[in-house]
């Protein structure tokens, strides 16, 4: 549908620029005989629609995030049932806070990023019984409204009153300011979800801690006839101090609290405009009683496609670690992180664990609408680059001191994965011109060595490897990205059609990877940057398989043998297939298993719910690693880049592949260790259901599936799946 309509119909206000100001403007709608009734509403900024007190709709946030300047996503609701039987005229109320349109953003804590102020445009259509249509929209009757919000962003969370604030109201005007070109109907949505009931309430001094049991993004609710007092304050955080209080700083600039003033309403408030990353939750103000404070994870929508359970407790674990890492940071944009001053659209995050997250739920659709934000960031770099974080900052800009490569390469990774994992061939002709524009320019940094040399932040967050190090021997990881782009586009352009562009890629694939294995690979396999993700990522994407790559291969699994896992946030997603594909199964389950720091068993013994983003993000000493980045610490409790782990149980421990676009044909390799016990897991493909169990007590491997393709036991031997839903059941 075409929403352009809406560009007529913005309004806005003359007030002052406050940071965390919401405007409120109402409306009276004449309610008698509505048969039908639809609103239509967009923002620059963020909204809450009400009629007669009620929310319309049931979410959060929106219209969400975009790149503002070319793309603005509307909601259309039906609202019949908020009129529908009323003798009376209603009021329609939105509230419009800031959000990332201008509120307080980004890890620089800046704020009128993209506009001045809010704004906020709506055509509400009612219908009568003999077919007659009203339409209301910034007529004039639009008047202010009394906010109950003294405050709301994104970081900082809201002061709430409920019997309104004591904030000016001013009158509606119409907004001068530029509105995008692309407007379209918003189809992923964040919303709340599970009920996250509290688990444990104890005392420190005159604060309650609520302890929910579970790291998560999610809001609170407040019940107002539990509370005994005027008001109260909530503060979030993911950990408590040792001595029992909240630990709040990794927020760094961020409050993460709501305070809450009782008004005559009855009615339970959940904030509008923010969410937060917590375990915990700080009361004070007024005691706590049983139903006072509710809490419930929020996550855009998807649908579940995959799962697992094992027999072993820590294995399980880390399964559900990984899953909660997704559903906390896939809030709106892939964030790097719920709870701190960032939760900003990472490319580099995102990709490393976009195969994993396409098992756990069906991602297609909330990927493509962050291809588009991609698209259209890059249009506005004038070197035609994809930026580390997207939507990105407005305005003409470039590469700077630290290229990222290995981030913005999320514009090659991502099409491609799409269409292997859910068959979506539209998306790599839609891109194509994006992914092709970003090539272009890393070809041109390479100034016709085959390499793009300099600073980056490399195989980022390797132990023992800090930014000045991995600036300096960056080159085997970030030229990794360079050839694995260059083999992605002579695959699409063949794909496509484009066969020059082919050619034209190939030819330069060739020249880079011989730059690379003069610069990087030793004739017996060791890499003149000798890290573990150096050797990771030049076997992942770039040696051809033969006697060089095994003798990278040896050296690798020769180190962590010695070592243990000592990869950052590139390389750690390609171990542990890459070993298991290589018949170092058992390597790689000992790594899985792996409980010293660094590792992830490691991390669940000292009480993970959720991945971390740092492999020592509490040391083994009980402290948190408060290393700084420039002025603040880095330490996130829920980072989901070494989750990527979730691939190896779906892709390896159960062994379900794509054999061909989209699942219509499959591989089915299972691996067993007996450490893992008896298990169990399935996957929802767009060509059906494959299910895999292994029962250790009787040696025997099940597996069913709706798919036609290839089963391969664990001794080699395969056995073809028909296309009519089979079972095999087979003694080991």
């Amino acid at each position: 549908m075409d929403y352009s309509f809406l560009k007529d119909h913005f309004i806005t206000t003359d007030r002052p620029y406050e940071e965390g100001c919401v405007e409120a403007f109402c409306q009276t709608i004449p309610a008698n005989g509505v048969t039908r009734a639809v609103l239509q509403i967009t923002a620059l900024g963020v909204f809450a629609a009400q009629i007669n007190g009620k929310k319309a709709g049931d979410a959060l946030l929106t219209p969400g995030f975009t790149y503002y300047p070319d793309d603005l996503q509307v909601q259309e609701l039906d609202v019949t049932d908020l009129l529908k039987g009323s003798q009376e005229p209603a009021v329609l109320t939105v509230f419009l806070g800031q959000g990332w349109y201008c509120g307080r953003f980004t890890f620089d804590n800046k704020t009128q990023i993209y506009g001045e102020r809010p704004a906020v445009s709506w055509v509400l259509t009612v219908e009568d019984a003999d077919g007659t249509k009203q339409h209301f929209s910034d007529d004039a009757d639009v008047r202010p409204g009394k906010s109950p919000y003294d405050y709301a962003g994104l970081y900082d969370g809201e002061i709430f009153h409920a019997d309104g604030s004591s904030q000016k109201p001013y009158p509606p005007v119409p907004f001068k300011g530029p509105i995008p070109g692309c407007l379209e109907r918003e189809t992923i949505f964040v919303r709340p979800r599970e009920e996250m009931p509290v688990q444990q309430v104890f005392l420190h001094g005159d604060t309650t801690i609520l302890d929910f049991g579970q790291n998560f993004a999610g809001i609170p609710e407040i019940d107002p006839k539990k509370m005994r007092g005027v008001s109260l304050t909530l503060r979030f955080g993911e950990r408590l101090n040792a001595d029992g209080s909240l630990y709040t700083a990794n927020l760094r600039k961020a409050k993460q609290e709501i305070v809450y003033y009782k008004g005559k309403t009855q009615e339970k408030y959940r904030p509008a405009f923010t969410y937060m990353g917590f375990r915990y939750a700080a009361l004070s103000g007024v005691p706590y009683e049983e139903g006072l404070v509710r809490a419930f994870a929020v996550y855009s929508d998807m649908e579940r496609t995959g799962t697992f359970t094992c027999e072993n407790p820590l294995a399980e674990r880390l399964y559900e670690n990984q899953v909660w890492g997704q559903k906390s940071n896939y809030v709106e944009v892939p964030t790097d992180c719920p709870q701190r001053d960032e939760r900003m659209g990472y490319t580099g995050d995102c990709h490393v664990f976009a195969r994993t997250a396409s098992y756990n739920f069906d991602t297609e659709a909330f990927l493509v609408k962050f291809l588009k934000d991609i698209r259209f960031s890059q249009t506005h770099n004038k070197e035609g680059y994809v930026p580390s974080t997207v939507p990105a900052a407005p305005g003409e800009q470039g590469i700077g001191m630290l290229n990222m490569l290995g981030w913005g390469n999320a514009v090659c990774i991502l099409p491609k994965l799409l269409y292997e994992q859910y068959g979506n061939r539209e998306i790599l002709r839609t891109m194509y011109p994006a992914m092709k524009t970003f090539t272009e320019c890393e070809i041109r940094h390479m100034g016709g060595k085959g390499l793009w040399l300099g600073p980056n932040l490399g195989d980022w967050l390797a132990p023992g490897k800090d930014v000045r190090y991995m600036a300096m021997h960056n080159g085997p990881v970030s030229n990794a990205f360079v050839i694995g782009d260059l083999r992605i586009m002579a695959w699409t352009a063949d794909l496509l059609g484009e066969k020059e562009d082919a050619a034209r890629y190939r030819a330069q694939d060739d020249l880079s990877t011989k730059a690379y294995l003069a610069a990087f690979v030793k004739e017996d396999g060791t890499m003149q940057d000798d890290y573990q993700g150096a050797y990771v990522m030049a076997l992942a994407l770039v040696l051809p398989e033969g006697d060089l790559w095994n003798k990278v291969f040896a050296k690798l699994v020769q180190r962590l043998k010695e070592e243990g896992i000592q990869t950052g946030f590139f390389a750690t997603q390609h171990l542990l297939p890459l070993l298991a594909d290589h018949k170092e199964e058992a390597l790689a389950f000992d790594l899985l298993f792996q409980e010293n720091c660094p590792g992830w068993m490691y991390e669940i013994r000292r009480g993970a719910t959720t991945i971390w983003e740092r492999w020592d993000a509490l040391r083994p000493d009980g402290t948190v690693n408060e290393t700084k980045m420039s002025s603040d610490n880095m330490v996130s409790f829920n980072h989901y880049a070494f989750g990527s782990v979730g691939e190896f149980y779906y892709g390896t421990i159960l062994g379900i592949r794509p054999a061909a676009p989209g699942f219509a044909q499959a591989l089915v390799a299972p691996h067993i260790d007996a450490r893992l016990g008896s298990f169990s897991g399935s996957y929802k493909s767009r060509h059906g259901r494959i299910e895999v169990s292994f029962d250790l007590k009787e040696k025997r491997l099940t597996v069913s599936s709706e798919v036609p393709g290839t089963l391969r036991l664990p001794d080699g031997t395969t056995k073809a799946l028909t296309k009519a839903p089979a079972s095999y059941r087979i003694a080991l």
